[in-house]
């Protein structure tokens, strides 16, 4: 459209229509003292608008038995709906209406102030989530990357109406908006509902500039917590959205920890030794970096053997890399995973829409797939000497206090 609002369409037999919209902004474009806003600014897209009551948001989609969410994360905020076929142009009026029509009135910020407070405290009763961004925020600390999602609390109750309007403008360019349907229509139908509309909103192009992803030193911290078990975390700095390197990583990082009960590090600590009852890694991509970690929890007195053998696998992968039969069957079985994800429409049109969001284009399975089938063993044992460098390194554990 002309105010830079793209949208991709994916057609399918389904009487179920899935929908999303997603912008390019997220907690890592807060200013420092408006920590949380982004997120908060998506709680409060579901209270009031210029023409609908918060009742009647809720209950637009819910009447005719739809579903609707959203959330936010380091870089995107999305909201996503879930409707039967005839009423994709009730939730395009709706997602037009909350994010461009938003009222945020004052009492109702006020309300939710303090169910996002309810929200930290909750988090920070999970130790095996809160150890996720607490090491985030070590590694990145002093820039945008750095701190919670959630925010910070004095920041969040200090919140006012001029906050939420100025991170809007600042950060919710049209041209960083996409719109992603799949469901059973014609395109031209689709093209005329999206054109209703979105043709009529204002272009907002702000001159925004992202701060890079500080490099910080490896540093290994304890801290002390009112807990039961020891929650460590190991890891580094990787690679961004667009190195080439990030296929090869993802592969790596699905055969050590990945999705499944047949990865290394659950195999060789779990069920060989019993230690960890949950041990996984996971690499993370943003635009300009991106972040490998190994996450396990465990009683005290096994937290010793368990770091062992988590460096032991490391270093095999460092000193001898895989065989040519263990990279096909990672190979085989990182494809499958990826197919199967496909299964979940709502997670692959979001996952398209980030696809012409970042890339322009919409990547499909066989390209996906031809990149991994190009992935050979000795880049592997390349990424993992880089990613896997004891000096680069850096530890976090929640320990039981004395």
């Amino acid at each position: 459209m002309n105010n830079g609002i793209r949208a991709v369409f994916h057609r399918q037999a389904s009487p179920i229509t899935h929908t999303c919209l997603v912008v390019n902004a997220g907690s890592r474009d807060e200013q420092e003292g408006k920590f949380g806003i982004a997120h908060f600014i998506e709680h409060l897209l579901f209270k009031e608008t210029q023409r609908r009551s918060m009742q009647q948001i809720l209950n637009h989609l819910e009447a005719v038995g739809g579903d609707l969410n959203a959330y936010t994360t380091k870089e995107y905020t999305c909201i996503h709906a879930s409707i039967l076929k005839p009423h994709l142009s009730k939730a395009l009026d709706l997602f037009e209406d909350i994010i461009f029509h938003s009222t945020f009135p004052e009492h109702e910020m006020e309300k939710e102030k303090g169910v996002i407070a309810d929200e930290m405290a909750s988090y920070l009763d999970s130790p095996e989530e809160s150890i996720i961004d607490d090491y985030e925020d070590m590694v990145y600390k002093n820039s945008g990357l750095g701190h919670n999602i959630l925010g910070i609390e004095k920041d969040l109750l200090a919140f006012q109406q001029q906050d939420v309007h100025q991170f809007l403008r600042d950060n919710y360019d049209t041209h960083d908006i996409v719109i992603g349907i799949t469901g059973d229509y014609e395109l031209k139908v689709v093209e005329k509902m999206l054109k209703r509309y979105f043709e009529g909103v204002p272009d907002n192009q702000p001159k925004r500039t992202r701060d890079l992803a500080l490099s910080n030193v490896a540093e290994h911290i304890e801290v002390p917590k009112p807990i039961n078990q020891v929650h460590y975390m190991l890891g580094a700095p990787a690679y961004g959205m667009f190195d080439e390197r990030k296929t090869g990583l993802l592969l790596l990082n699905n055969m050590l920890g990945g999705f499944g009960m047949s990865s290394i590090l659950n195999l060789s600590i779990r069920e060989k030794y019993g230690i960890a009852y949950t041990i996984e890694s996971n690499y993370t991509v943003f635009s300009d970096t991106g972040l490998f970690t190994i996450y396990f929890g465990t009683d005290e007195e096994k937290v010793k053997r368990a770091k062992k053998l988590v460096f032991r696998e490391l270093d095999k992968l460092k000193g001898k890399g895989v065989s040519e039969g263990q990279l096909q069957k990672a190979k085989n079985k990182f494809k499958g995973q990826i197919a199967l994800a496909e299964e979940n429409r709502m997670s692959m049109i979001i996952a398209v829409s980030k696809n012409v969001m970042d890339y322009d284009r919409v990547i499909l399975l066989p390209e996906v797939f031809d990149k991994i089938d190009q992935v050979r063993t000795g880049e592997l044992l390349t990424i993992a000497q880089d990613v896997f460098d004891d000096s680069k390194l850096s530890s976090l554990a929640f320990v039981p206090e004395d």
